[in-house]
């Protein structure tokens, strides 16, 4: 643990560091069981799931997470962001989406999908009747904007999956909805691509994930957009049948 982590914990009453059982465990634990449509997909491995519930970030309240990831240095993306992207929606939300990274204009005001993207996810959110911070919480694998809006790279990803584990296990969802390839494959522990994901439910930790396209390559690529309304009924269907 570097000097800049210890201090932050330190200030948030998180030290010494107790192995407590994390809200992760518990939430799979008391999940209903399902059966998944494909069954094969690979889930996030023992060692990063140990790691994720020994970590203090497992221990962390919403006020504690949030300041954790404000003043996080783990990864270079820091020193390039304007300031952190949390998340944004309700804190106890059946739905989850998670995107990426954020962009210029997220990076700017702090709130994830506010740009052009954004407004075509709350154009997506209404088609199936769900409102952004009503049911809804969205998300970004990272916290902060990778700089020109490339992919994170593996080591940005790994240093910010712990805040995103713990956002999880705070939030408990019912379903998550991954948007786009990086979302997708960083959930689900897998390099497959987008077109052999979707139209399946896969498994997260014990909560149904549903995988459709990310709404800035449909704003690319607009023929694509029968897909993503094909994958929205889906989700909502399987939302249904968890009730």
């Amino acid at each position: 643990m570097n000097t800049r982590r210890r201090q932050i914990l330190k200030e948030l009453n998180l030290l010494p560091v107790w192995r407590l059982k994390s809200d992760t465990t518990q939430h799979s634990e008391a999940a209903e069981p399902y059966v998944a449509a494909n069954e094969n997909s690979p889930l996030p491995s023992e060692s990063v799931k140990s790691t994720a519930q020994s970590s203090p970030i497992a221990q962390m309240d919403w006020n504690q997470l949030k300041a954790a990831v404000a003043h996080c240095v783990e990864c270079p993306l820091s020193q390039t962001r304007t300031q952190t992207v949390f998340g944004v929606g309700a804190e106890n939300a059946d739905w989850l989406f998670v995107g990426e990274g954020s962009g210029a204009r997220e990076d700017e005001i702090g709130e994830p999908f506010v740009g052009q993207a954004g407004k075509l996810l709350d154009q997506m959110l209404a088609a199936i009747h769900l409102k952004r911070g009503e049911q809804v919480y969205i998300a970004n694998i990272v916290k902060c904007r990778p700089p020109n809006n490339r992919n994170p790279s593996a080591n940005e990803t790994a240093q910010c999956e712990p805040y995103l584990t713990r956002q999880i296990a705070l939030i408990r969802p019912k379903l998550i909805v991954a948007l786009g390839k990086v979302a997708a494959q960083n959930l689900l522990k897998c390099d497959d691509s987008i077109s052999s994901l979707r139209g399946k439910v896969h498994d997260y930790s014990g909560i149904p994930l549903i995988v459709t396209y990310h709404p800035a390559y449909l704003l690319r690529s607009l023929p694509e957009k029968a897909k993503a309304w094909k994958d929205l009924c889906f989700a909502q269907t399987t939302m249904q049948s968890l009730r």
